[in-house]
């Protein structure tokens, strides 16, 4: 454990040296979410205000994108030699791993505090109790505890940094889910994908926890619609 703390502050002080890569995995969510709720919120007729049914949804694909920075973490780690430094301290290989998926879960505990606050100052209004808020918390949480170790696998498995960066690419998944329109309004072929996909049940389970006033787990969204 003290080697796992030590490998996270590590991480974090890493991220902190790379601002330009802080910065997008902190806005890049936020200016998503702005996109959708001005650009078409007026054309998407879910039942309810847009703003009210696609915070969920941007909440899980912020998730997505501030873990991926994991993989390219790890990737920069194994290829520029300083795991060869701390296998003569014996530091184990799960604090190292483990040291970068706490850090990625600190990092997106920032970011969705700051997109929280933002969909509040657009019209956002929560209406969950306190014990549904803290569960809905725990199902995000939970969520990118395990896109952070998936990120880390796969900067373990690639060569380069470049070849780590297309782990973004993960985040396109969300698209294809109820994250941003129901499923019932995609196409027949989309929709057994859209459906079924991690995306969807932990959108709808965070809806579920009536975060918002009017999606809940019977919402336009869902994947029974």
């Amino acid at each position: 454990m003290s080697d796992a703390f030590t490998m996270t502050a590590r991480s974090l002080r890493l991220t902190m040296r790379k601002p330009d890569a802080l910065v997008s995995a902190l806005m890049l969510p936020v200016m998503i979410m702005i996109v959708f709720v001005y650009l078409f919120g007026g054309a998407v007729d879910v039942g309810t205000k847009y703003v009210t049914y696609v915070v969920p949804g941007v909440l899980v694909l912020c998730a997505i994108t501030g873990s991926t920075m994991t993989a390219v973490t790890v990737c920069q780690d194994m290829t520029g030699g300083i795991i060869d430094r701390l296998r003569s301290l014996d530091v184990p290989g799960t604090g190292i791993v483990g040291g970068h998926v706490a850090g990625s879960l600190v990092r997106n505990v920032a970011a969705t505090v700051l997109l929280f606050a933002v969909a509040v100052g657009i019209g956002f209004r929560p209406h969950a109790t306190a014990g549904a808020f803290l569960a809905a918390a725990a199902v995000l949480l939970l969520f990118v505890l395990a896109m952070s170790w998936l990120c880390a696998a796969f900067g373990l498995l690639v060569r380069s940094a470049e070849a780590a960066n297309s782990a973004m690419f993960l985040m396109f998944v969300a698209y294809a889910s109820s994250a941003f329109v129901p499923v019932g309004t995609m196409p027949g072929w989309l929709r057994g994908f859209a459906g079924n996909q991690p995306v969807t049940p932990v959108t709808e389970t965070i809806r579920a926890s009536r975060l918002a006033r009017g999606c809940g787990s019977r919402s336009p969204g869902s994947a029974e619609s």
